[in-house]
């Protein structure tokens, strides 16, 4: 049988020629015999294809002995248990997923792309996010040799159109909640545009009475982010506690807790398609619509923020201002400066 691989040397390195096809493709070496090695096993594999599983796992054992018997169950114990925080209890929650329960005990070394697929197709959008993320922690590991489903491959994610949250459904949240402290962070939330985390977590030391400014590190990016406020907000912000935490109790809750009791309350008002992070999607397609500039609202939401991203590329309706309002010194927006460290 005539090999379908034959070796070549091109400068000083050695190369492999397909002779199905004319690819040709380095082996990445300058030794001869190491390169006839690397040839005679592609020509091997394809005379006895197979054999070529129970020859992998026979190398694989020489330096990771748990190889033949390592699971998906384990590749998702270890996952979770590098995280932690909020991370950690959404990996938990990922890894319950009924989708996955076939592939549970099945070996990586054994794992066929049909039984991806599979656990695809029972799954929703979250399947698809974590079990590519199982994938790549096996593959960075080398706990799995090759990809199950290579990347171009992989089956496109595609997210369900999020909306912002408009000031008529607010208002009717806000008036509808009993709870003093869930109503001001529902009020804050408006203004601010901050992310439930983010604004469950503020300190009265985050505020500078002085320049009206709120300042805080976000909890998902560490990135900065800095608001500037007016009356309302100040009236607001009178109402809840001078020292420590401003949600004193929803600081305490977990962040889905938090979101399904949102969730009741627009429930009950026959209010859909809106969750707490539509408040960050209207604050930023307010800011868009009314001239707000871009660099600003990136400060006030934190520059890798997608609702800052998505509102200023299309989704907002803005009315373009004349070129000759902003020749005017008079009608040009009066830009404050704060001091660095505020």
């Amino acid at each position: 049988m005539k090999n379908r691989y034959r070796l070549f040397r091109r400068g000083n390195v050695y190369w492999s020629h397909d002779s199905s096809n004319g690819k040709q493709e380095s082996l990445r070496t300058k030794d001869r015999t190491e390169a006839q090695r690397l040839l005679n096993a592609r020509n091997e594999a394809l005379r006895q294809p197979g054999i070529n599983l129970q020859i992998a796992r026979a190398y694989l054992m020489v330096s990771d002995p748990q190889a033949p018997v390592r699971t998906w169950q384990h590749v998702m114990d270890e996952i979770v248990k590098m995280k932690t925080g909020d991370t950690r209890h959404r990996w938990n929650t990922a890894t319950k997923d009924k989708a996955l329960d076939d592939i549970r005990k099945t070996k990586l070394l054994e794992t066929r792309a049909e039984q991806f697929l599979a656990a695809l197709q029972r799954g929703k959008i979250s399947t698809n996010v974590y079990l590519r993320r199982l994938q790549n922690f096996a593959l960075a590991l080398n706990w799995l040799p090759v990809p199950v489903i290579p990347v171009k491959q992989w089956p496109v994610i595609r997210y369900k159109e999020k909306r912002a949250i408009t000031l008529s459904e607010h208002r009717a949240i806000a008036s509808a909640e009993g709870n003093t402290e869930r109503k001001a962070f529902y009020e804050l939330a408006w203004y601010l545009g901050a992310s439930q985390t983010d604004l469950a977590f503020l300190h009265a030391e985050n505020i500078d009475w002085a320049n009206r400014v709120i300042t805080y590190s976000r909890c998902k990016t560490r990135e900065v982010a800095m608001v500037r406020f007016g009356d309302e907000v100040a009236e607001l912000l009178k109402s809840r506690p001078n020292s420590g935490p401003l949600f004193p109790y929803l600081r305490t809750v977990r962040s889905c807790d938090r979101a399904t009791e949102f969730k009741q309350r627009c429930q009950q008002l026959g209010i859909k398609g809106v969750t707490l992070h539509s408040y960050r999607y209207a604050w930023a397609e307010r800011a868009k619509r009314h001239g707000y500039p871009e660099r600003f609202a990136q400060l006030a939401l934190g520059h890798n923020s997608k609702a800052v991203h998505r509102a200023y590329a299309r989704n907002a309706d803005v009315v373009i201002p004349t070129l000759e309002s902003y020749e005017k010194p008079e009608l040009q927006p009066k830009i404050i400066p704060i001091a660095q460290g505020q």
